[in-house]
């Protein structure tokens, strides 16, 4: 097997498909030390949302429930790995970065970033409790 390409800022390319394979190969192969904030978020998801449906679509990873939609995704930029909260703006707190789309909110984690776990498991909780998008 070829390895995917790394997109600009280091964000995998890998084909568009449901499921925990195509999540495994996106975490896989995300470079460097963003490897181990992919599969450190994928155990917290999953650990938090027993069941989440995963999907690959547009070179990141999408959770979500079935048929419902999605409430969270992540992928790779220069210098760091971005969560994605499709329905950010409804959690409490709402996580620090705003979107040019209004509900969307963003949390970046950096190298070197002490990532606060219990806050982001509350966070994908509350999300995962939302209703879905439809992307």
């Amino acid at each position: 097997m070829t390895e995917p390409k790394l997109l600009s800022g280091g964000n995998p390319q890998i084909p568009k498909d449901e499921g925990d394979g195509p999540v495994r190969d996106y975490i896989s192969a995300m470079p460097d030390w963003k490897h181990q904030v992919g599969k450190r978020l994928d155990k917290l998801i999953v650990r938090t949302v027993p069941g989440v449906h995963k999907a690959v679509k547009w070179n990141q990873p999408f959770y979500g429930h079935k048929d419902e939609g999605w409430f969270l995704s992540f992928r790779c930029y220069t210098n760091y790995v971005q969560v994605q909260f499709l329905k950010g703006a409804s959690l409490n707190p709402m996580p620090p970065k705003s979107s040019k789309h209004p509900e969307v909110r963003y949390l970046d984690i950096r190298e070197d970033d002490e990532l606060d776990e219990e806050q982001l498991r509350s966070w994908i909780e509350q999300a995962s409790k939302l209703p879905g998008e439809k992307v």
